[in-house]
């Protein structure tokens, strides 16, 4: 087919048309939530009672489909992977152990190369999850558990690309990755080692203590230490900031940026003469050196504060950090 002209489309609403296909699949949603049942919960029981893995598998869309279901379920706690049912006729089926449970996808229920797979799975005595929109299917009658992820209309209007179709059963994989991730009490530590690369990692592995400031590098000065000789300490460790300690290290107060433009707007105030003491913010913000990263970037950004001193259980300065070093790690 020829390309067509764009001035055909100048008057054509994209939008409305987004929109329907929205509407049209929401609705669809809707219908296979309600159809939640015993059926769900057998399924969920039959994958935490397996001492395999779970092996998704389809053809076509439902094929793509059955590899993100996979992939949801690997990084959730639940080990998974994808097989296609072509090459699992040809040799891959020696993939699956007895041991696994099968789930399998397709929409019609009457897909040749996963009906194909029926018989030796069966024979090996594979739990057999099915995911149709047909309950009169083959595939429906012959498996162990059938998930029934039917919709009422696509949202294609020619009714022939998947579309509403696709959208449900990737709803009802994700439900049965977060109902298996709830009862299993997976927690976010969890993910991160299923995730240790990229920014899901560093946000949830990365702890205070691999990015903070820690020995001559935190800035500290004494309560009578002047103004200026706490500037000259600030301008050396380039924190934007100064801890002020007594002689053990416990933390008295902090002085900052912020509040050398405070001091400067005040005349009573003289840099070299006036102690850091009468001018440091007491009681200041502060994290505990075994935190996560992430939660200095929450804590920053919740009280618009760009740099953070690290105390142990004393009281006693550890460590300090600025935005610029959750930048560097890219933590945030």
């Amino acid at each position: 087919m020829p390309p067509a002209h764009p001035a055909r489309f100048d008057h054509f609403d994209f939008a409305a048309s987004g929109r329907r296909v929205f509407a049209i699949e929401g609705d669809a949603l809707t219908v296979v939530a309600a159809r939640l049942d015993g059926a769900f919960s057998a399924a969920c029981r039959a994958i935490l009672a397996c001492r395999g893995r779970v092996v998704c598998t389809g053809m076509g869309k439902s094929g793509h489909v059955a590899r993100k279901i996979a992939a949801t379920l690997a990084s959730t706690g639940t080990p998974a992977f994808y097989m296609h049912p072509g090459e699992a006729a040809h040799g891959d089926l020696g993939m699956v152990t007895d041991a696994d449970v099968v789930l399998a996808l397709s929409y019609s229920g009457e897909s040749d190369e996963v009906l194909l797979l029926l018989p030796a799975l069966k024979r090996q005595g594979n739990v057999v999850l099915a995911m149709t929109g047909r309950e009169q299917s083959t595939l429906a009658r012959e498996a162990d558990v059938h998930l029934d992820v039917a919709v009422p209309v696509e949202a294609c209007p020619l009714q022939l690309a998947p579309t509403s179709s696709t959208t449900a059963a990737l709803a009802m994989g994700d439900a049965l990755a977060v109902a298996l991730l709830e009862a299993r009490g997976f927690t976010a530590d969890d993910f991160a080692r299923s995730h240790p690369a990229g920014a899901l990692g560093r946000r949830l592995l990365l702890h205070i203590t691999d990015v903070m400031h820690v020995g001559n590098d935190v800035p500290k000065v004494g309560p009578d230490a002047s103004i200026s000789a706490a500037l000259v300490e600030m301008s050396r460790k380039r924190l934007g900031m100064t801890a002020v300690v007594d002689a053990e290290d416990h933390l008295l107060g902090l002085y900052t940026d912020g509040d050398l433009r405070r001091s400067l707007d005040d005349a009573g105030v003289d840099l070299r003469h006036t102690r850091i003491d009468a001018v440091m913010t007491r009681a200041p913000r502060t994290i505990d050196a075994d935190a996560l990263a992430a939660e200095a970037a929450q804590l920053m950004e919740t009280h618009k504060i760009n740099a953070l001193l690290v105390t142990n259980g004393q009281g006693q300065v550890v460590g300090a950090l600025n935005i610029h070093d959750l930048l560097r790690a890219r933590v945030v």
